[in-house]
């Protein structure tokens, strides 16, 4: 068993981008810009804001943060929407989800302007995805595709089982599994709660990426010898032992790593690609920012 490292591979990234940042603001250009909106106060969002932040200092960005009560109307949201779509020398932000239950996400996620989404949430952008033209792309799903690529893992003519269907995770992910790249060339199943025996699907799959936001889902007895297992579970359970809650993903990861030829873990494991594809969806759009500020 081979374990991919994402906090490795992450740091790795962020390295290359500070180098990029660093060639840009030598020429007297100004740095890159990103933003989060924060809405409440639910600790995972606050949490990964907050290391978001951190990675922005790391490779030279600059970062703002607007925190909204989580009694908010919509109307208030919309408007710093609105203006942060207007604000120039922004290159991209996100609005962090999950929203409180009185905000509609979906008018939310469509009034972002699709040139700033970060996250690379917004149908233009999905819509660019899916047609296979250059585009910002979903942060999870492309920070999985990095570590397949920086993993050496083979793809091409593979079978890859996509668990779960959300369209952050794993609906573009079966998109970019199957694209013709490399990463990609892959033949795809997309598996969800109503997908009877999943394991007849996952027992013959050479790649299994689990996106259902369920704690230890995945089994041991579910895979054949040397799957790759990617793990985007991020799951607070308690600890029998210590009686403090901690983090675990969507695949028993203590059974499935003596099967598995490659895996990740939680935490460690995509969470961190996340926040560094958040990070090059910025350099992308800073890139176009810049060369159209010279025009």
């Amino acid at each position: 068993m081979q374990l991919i490292d994402g906090n490795k591979i992450s740091k790795e990234i962020r390295d290359e981008i500070q180098v990029e940042v660093k060639k840009w603001t030598d020429k007297g250009e100004r740095k890159p810009h990103l933003a989060a909106v924060l809405v409440g106060d639910n600790p995972a969002s606050q949490s990964y804001v907050k290391n978001k932040i951190k990675d922005c200092k790391s490779v030279g960005f600059e970062s703002s943060l607007h925190k909204l009560d989580e009694n908010v109307t919509e109307e208030e949201l919309l408007a710093l929407v609105e203006k942060l779509n207007n604000q120039e020398g922004l290159d991209g932000y996100i609005v962090q989800l999950p929203l409180p239950k009185h905000l509609d996400e979906e008018k939310i996620t469509l009034a972002i302007n699709p040139e700033k989404d970060a996250d690379g949430f917004h149908p233009t952008n999905i819509g660019k995805m899916v047609l296979d033209m250059p585009t910002f792309l979903p942060a999870t799903p492309y920070g999985i595709m990095e570590l397949l690529d920086r993993s050496n893992i083979p793809t091409e003519g593979k079978h890859c089982v996509v668990i779960g269907r959300s369209n952050i995770v794993g609906r573009p992910m079966s998109v970019l599994m199957s694209r013709k790249s490399n990463p990609g060339n892959a033949t795809v199943t997309l598996c969800h709660s109503r997908t009877p025996n999943i394991e007849e699907f996952t027992r013959k799959a050479d790649i299994v990426i689990v996106a259902l936001g369920k704690p230890y889902y995945l089994k041991k007895d579910m895979i054949q010898e040397g799957t790759t297992v990617i793990d985007v579970g991020i799951n607070r359970v308690r600890d029998s032992d210590t009686g403090k809650n901690k983090l675990v993903g969507d695949v028993d990861f203590d059974e499935v790593k003596d099967r598995a030829d490659h895996i990740t873990p939680v935490p460690g494991g995509v969470g961190p690609m996340t926040r560094a594809m958040l990070l090059k969806n910025t350099l992308l759009a800073y890139e176009r920012n810049i060369s159209s500020e010279k025009n």
